[in-house]
């Protein structure tokens, strides 16, 4: 069994939470948009929706974050930093342009 607060439980949360966080957002969006709750591209083009999704299920890393401090697992939480620095990296080289455009 894997032990709470441990560096390695940080990291499998870190690469795990982020990945669902993505799955769940969209699914949300894409019920918005098939209920008509919510207009394709209301203002937003494709390429922006997805970057502001993709940013949206890296901070969902929060919630684990906040209950490992809760409970003061402070190896979890610098197991968490880990994964999340690389999607951070990975994410800003993906949209460096369009993030320098504006």
């Amino acid at each position: 069994m894997i032990e709470k607060d441990a560096f390695i439980t940080g990291i499998l949360l870190g690469a795990i939470v982020p990945v669902l966080g993505f799955v769940a957002f969209s699914s949300i969006i894409e019920g918005a948009i098939s209920l008509g709750w919510m207009n394709p591209m209301s203002g937003m083009r494709a390429d922006k929706m997805y970057r502001t999704l993709l940013l949206l299920a890296i901070c969902s890393i929060l919630i684990p974050f906040h209950i490992a401090k809760h409970y003061r697992w402070d190896e979890t939480m610098r197991g968490l930093l880990l994964p999340t620095m690389i999607y951070v990296a990975g994410w800003v080289y993906k949209f460096y342009d369009q993030l320098m455009a504006y």
